[in-house]
């Protein structure tokens, strides 16, 4: 069954015939034009289009707004981050069927709207506090992305009417946004992304004055600090709450923090001050460092708290597919804004694993949690909502990958991601150029790549190579390329021409991880693959103590074998050293591993799953 993104490239075009204003400063990358993806990938994307997206009822999400009587929850936030989710699928896969639910559900949130522009479910003396201005900066969204598909002025004169509602309130009760709602203003303070999207589309200033008057706020002693604190590592801005981890004084909230990053990209973009993204850049490195965990994402508890180096120890309400989502959503404004290598990298290794891990296997249902040992549970429903936050936002992670495997550049296209799929983009002489991708990456390395093009262009074609890859071969008709390196885009600029083959071969090695002391524990990937043990599999039990037999150069050997079970993807053999207590140790035995995003992941039950695995301590060590 084939997807197409045919409307990605028209909207990007629309963007600027439609906005007022172009940006300063202007991405290093553009989505292709067209998308079809097939294999492994194109089936998730599948399972999520029809089971989640397609398969909410919008309607239900609606009705708080018909009510103002809320106080402290955020029923608000769910109409826009399906809505979002839903414009990703549709730019994906746009059909009748999906077009005319965004179109009536847009029509029927916009009917609630106040006389005085209010769209929110607060009531009149709870507004500004708690979740509010967040659910309003989820409806701007949704609605600004619908004007996006579908230039329905409406929508965005309704986003622009709750946004000029809230710079009058803020004004008229002489409010500081920093000190409204939780976490130190970054949850209210990160409508900031769309303030900014709607000052590029209406050219109306007084959005860029409230984006600027929001940061200069944060700068303030009441204020999250994002700027002057971004050289500090996240997890230590501020010291921990005492009474209530969820209130105001939480000022290491994973997902809001780098949602105000995402606005303080967009800001950057209209204004070219390189403070902004500079603080964007350094707090990215910062959570790289010390938070990112080996499935490509981290939080606790919804928090940074330096997780990165305790990771293999029993962590509580570990690793939010909210945030999951956002670390790969500011990781792509990045991308396209640097064209660095780095930003994708950390995509494909928090897709592959956190993502996908969390990912029911029908596409129906998120995980809000997924530990790196345990289990995958269902969350619980939020808000009485049917839902919650994460079974909303997965989407939004998961449809960012048609946008950003292969990508335009003012020098020729990037390959950011190895999908087995068809790639149509525009060159820089403006001719038709189709990519196809024939691969079972990342289950091996082996990637081909042929064009289709109808004139032959001089051009850089920029193939990432990862930074986990120590040896790769790149051959263009069968010529080798040198100067093959890790962690960065190989460019061959050529005259390329209809035909032309790229053959890709990475060796996927299985590499060993240690952490900690007392005892050490290990973990083993392949490629950008995260590999867990799973009950269901061959070898001793979860509890036993294995130590992986290495090879000479410290790899471990892995053997595929085909998977019988339906549920998993991938899984592979490896031999390992049982404990034992004989005078010369014990033969080694045979262990299966799967892929993280396959343990522990079925439809009925919820079987136990280890990614750490701790070591004998050897006192002679």
């Amino acid at each position: 069954m084939k997807y197409f993104l045919i409307t990605t490239l028209l909207v990007s075009q629309a963007l600027f015939s439609q906005n007022k204003l172009k940006p300063l400063i202007q991405d290093k990358l553009s989505p292709a034009a067209s998308v079809d993806i097939n294999a492994y990938i194109g089936e998730k994307l599948h399972a999520s289009y029809n089971n989640r997206i397609l398969a909410q009822d919008a309607h239900r999400l609606v009705q708080p707004f018909t009510q103002h009587d809320e106080h402290s929850c955020w029923q608000s936030e769910f109409w826009g981050k399906w809505f979002t989710s839903a414009v990703l699928a549709y730019n994906y896969h746009p059909t009748p069927q999906l077009i005319d639910k965004l179109k009536n559900t847009a029509q029927e949130l916009m009917a609630t709207q106040t006389p005085e522009g209010y769209i929110g479910n607060y009531a009149p003396e709870s507004r500004l506090k708690a979740w509010d201005i967040w659910g309003r900066k989820y409806v701007m969204l949704g609605l600004i992305s619908y004007y996006d598909i579908s230039n329905d002025k409406k929508a965005l004169n309704a986003a622009a009417k709750e946004a000029d509602f809230l710079i009058k309130e803020l004004n008229d009760k002489n409010a500081l946004i920093v000190k409204m709602g939780n976490h130190r203003g970054m949850a209210a303070s990160s409508v900031l992304e769309p303030i900014c999207q709607l000052y590029t589309r209406t050219g109306n200033k007084k959005y860029l004055d409230f984006a600027e008057e929001i940061v200069r706020q944060w700068e303030t002693p009441d204020g999250p600090q994002l700027i002057s604190k971004a050289s500090v590592p996240v997890g230590k801005r501020f010291p921990k709450p005492t009474e209530n981890w969820y209130g105001w004084d939480q000022g290491q909230k994973a997902y809001e923090m780098m949602s105000c990053y995402e606005g303080l990209l967009e800001l950057y973009r209209i204004t070219g001050k390189e403070t902004y993204k500079k603080a964007a850049e350094q707090t990215w490195q910062s959570i790289a460092d010390t938070e990112i965990n080996i499935a490509g994402s981290g939080a606790a508890m919804e928090a940074w708290f330096s997780g990165k180096e305790i990771q293999h120890v029993p962590i509580a309400h570990f690793q939010e597919t909210c945030v999951t989502v956002t670390w790969i959503k500011f990781n792509q404004q990045l991308l396209r804004l640097t064209g660095e290598s780095k930003y994708a990298d950390a995509i494909e290794w928090a897709y592959y694993n956190a993502l996908l891990g969390a990912m029911r296997l029908d596409g129906s249902d998120w995980a809000k949690y997924t530990p790196l040992s345990g289990q995958r549970l269902q969350g619980s429903e939020q808000c009485g909502m049917g839902l919650n936050c994460c079974n909303a936002s997965g989407p939004r992670g998961l449809f960012t990958i048609p946008l950003t495997t292969v990508m335009t550049s003012d020098e020729g296209l990037n390959v950011n991601f190895y999908i087995d799929g068809d790639y149509q983009a525009t060159t820089p002489k403006k001719n038709t150029i189709i990519v196809k991708q024939d691969t079972d990456y990342p289950a091996s390395g082996k990637i081909d790549i042929s064009l289709e093009m109808k004139k032959a262009e001089n051009m850089t074609l920029a193939l990432r190579i990862p930074s986990w890859n120590e040896k790769s071969t790149v051959l263009v008709n069968n010529q080798p390329i040198e100067n093959v390196e890790s962690g960065d885009y190989l460019k061959i600029n050529r005259n390329w021409k209809n035909g032309d083959k790229i053959s890709i071969e990475f060796e996927m090695e299985g590499k060993l991880h240690s952490i900690g002391q007392h005892p050490v524990n290990v973990a083993i990937t392949r490629g950008p693959v995260v590999l867990t043990r799973d009950e269901r599999l061959l070898g001793p039990g979860l509890e036993a103590v294995i130590t992986p037999v290495k090879n000479k150069n410290g790899s471990i050997t892995l053997t595929p074998k085909k998977s019988n079970n339906p549920d998993i993807w991938m899984i592979f053999i490896a031999q390992f050293l049982p404990e034992a207590y004989t005078e010369y140790g014990a033969e080694p035995v045979e262990v299966e591993l799967c892929d993280y995003a396959s343990a522990g992941n079925t439809m009925t039950t919820y079987p136990f799953f280890k990614v750490w695995m701790p070591q004998l301590v050897d006192p002679r060590n």
